[in-house]
């Protein structure tokens, strides 16, 4: 059976990296996002575990490994367990 995946917009909001799918896709259209080091423009772009973000948001930079691909937005406990923050330290 093949690995759960979802639309990268929609993890975005699930792992409250963002507040709404609209910013989530704003990001993506403006290429701010990288999948695996791919920058991608595609806010349909399938991800599931094992996938590495690179996000470049406002005043941080974030590398998330994506541990599940999530169902629905969450309480922040739920949302932090869909990806571990390989992020460098400052």
């Amino acid at each position: 059976m093949a690995e759960p995946k979802v639309r990268l917009d929609k993890f975005l909001f699930f792992s409250r990296a963002v507040k709404s799918r609209t910013l989530a896709q704003k990001l993506i259209e403006a290429g701010a996002i990288r999948v695996n080091s791919e920058r991608t423009l595609s806010t349909d772009r399938q991800v599931g575990a094992g996938d590495v973000l690179t996000m470049a948001l406002p005043n941080r930079l974030l590398v998330w490994r994506i541990l599940a691909p999530g169902t629905r937005r969450g309480p922040a406990s739920e949302a932090a367990a869909l990806y571990e923050d390989l992020s460098p330290k400052a």
